[in-house]
């Protein structure tokens, strides 16, 4: 069966980051890495990771149209999978990162898991669905932990990708996540945090087997 679960490494050690990654790379889909660990390590981390797997750089890029190009050119040259974008800064920035993007992919962000996310960039998730569908993302971050949302995006985001963050320490259930439409799991502290990551990601893909398989 297709892995679905992607690894949050949202760690500050270069080396337990490597570690984990290794320990687990039979089991997942991908690693997200963020800012945090680069800083604390260097860019080639990215690209030591991706010697291991698959890597999304979840840097979240919102700026003007040139330097979303600078980072994502990087980012495409160190490796990495797919990168994660805003598209809340506007139409030419989006289209900056998928022309430098080349052959990655590209993933983008139209709304948010947290609470704050229900402030601003939740309310004008509709506009933001409809920019990533006009400029052919490959998928989506959705709220894992709201599977009401996940359902609807899943009805009204074609064959865009869905990807959910929020499952675990956030409060998100991985069956109901797939349930609802998810394509892609994003689980970080529950597996990094776990003294067994290993069991602790065979468990969770357990719950992803018997979501698809009830489907």
């Amino acid at each position: 069966m297709e892995r679905r679960l992607v690894a949050a490494l949202d760690l500050v050690d270069e080396g337990k980051a490597l570690d984990l990654a290794r320990e687990i790379q039979d089991e997942v889909f991908a690693y997200k890495v963020n800012w945090p660990l680069v800083l604390h390590s260097s860019p080639d981390i990215i690209r030591k990771l991706s010697n291991i797997g698959n890597v999304i750089c979840d840097f979240k890029v919102a700026d003007i149209p040139n330097t979303d190009r600078l980072i994502t050119e990087r980012v495409r040259e160190l490796g990495a999978y797919a990168i994660i974008t805003h598209t809340i800064t506007g139409t030419d920035s989006l289209e900056a990162v998928k022309r430098a993007a080349g052959s990655m992919k590209v993933i983008a962000v139209i709304s948010m898991s947290h609470p704050g996310g229900s402030e601003f960039i939740n309310p004008v998730g509709k506009r933001l669905l409809e920019l990533a569908l006009e400029k052919d993302v490959y998928g989506i971050v959705v709220p894992g932990n709201d599977p009401v949302t996940i359902a609807r995006l899943r009805k009204e985001s074609g064959n865009l990708k869905l990807f959910a963050p929020g499952i675990g320490a956030q409060g998100g259930d991985p069956s109901g996540a797939i349930s609802a439409g998810a394509d892609y799991l994003i689980v970080g502290r529950s597996i990094y945090e776990s003294p067994d990551p290993v069991s602790t990601v065979k468990g969770i893909n357990k719950a992803i087997r018997s979501a698809v398989g009830s489907q």
